[in-house]
């Protein structure tokens, strides 16, 4: 999720590249039925009539992380799941481009790891107060859902990424998704 302005992290633990404003490392998260977590965010703070978006857990890559270590971090975070940094799942898509976000502008990066694991209750309460003010709900989506809804699902292409990654069909280096700003 959403970190401070002050926590943005450069590419440098992942990738020698300091070129990006914002770095965030991406779990998707696929239960034992082939459905994945996501969470449902306000657009902003206090104004759901602005609208919201589904996104997957994860979250701004702190300074000294890897991203796979940012990655399990905001995992147990935000959903109570436990996993080593080895355990996690391969990174398998990459988004990136500018946005400004009021908080933070310039060019921002999210790479997104799968990770399965067996159904399990889901528990927020490690969330950060910028996520309790954000984030509205969870559900796992199963694929047909995630192909035929009409809500905003970030990132975009998610739906086709999942079908591939359900079917086995693991990219030997990341793919690259449109960016959603």
């Amino acid at each position: 999720m959403t970190r401070a302005a002050e926590n943005t992290a450069s590419g440098s633990a992942a990738d020698g590249n300091e070129r990006y404003r914002r770095r965030s490392a991406r779990v998707l998260l696929v239960d034992d039925s082939g459905r994945i977590l996501l969470f449902r965010m306000l657009r902003a703070s206090g104004r759901p009539d602005l609208g919201h978006y589904w996104i997957t857990p994860g979250g701004g890559v702190d300074g000294g992380e890897s991203l796979r270590e940012a990655a399990v971090r905001e995992l147990r975070e935000e959903t109570g799941l436990a996993v080593a940094p080895e355990d996690l799942g391969p990174r398998v898509a990459v988004t990136s481009g500018h946005a400004d976000l009021g908080w933070a502008r310039g060019l921002f990066r999210d790479d997104f790891f799968l990770h399965r694991t067996a159904a399990y209750e889901i528990d927020t309460s490690g969330f950060q107060v910028v996520e309790r003010d954000h984030v509205t709900g969870h559900r796992w989506w199963t694929l047909d859902e995630l192909r035929s809804t009409d809500e905003t699902v970030y990132p975009l292409g998610l739906a086709s990424l999942l079908a591939d990654l359900l079917a086995g069909r693991i990219p030997d280096a990341p793919v690259r998704l449109p960016w959603h700003h």
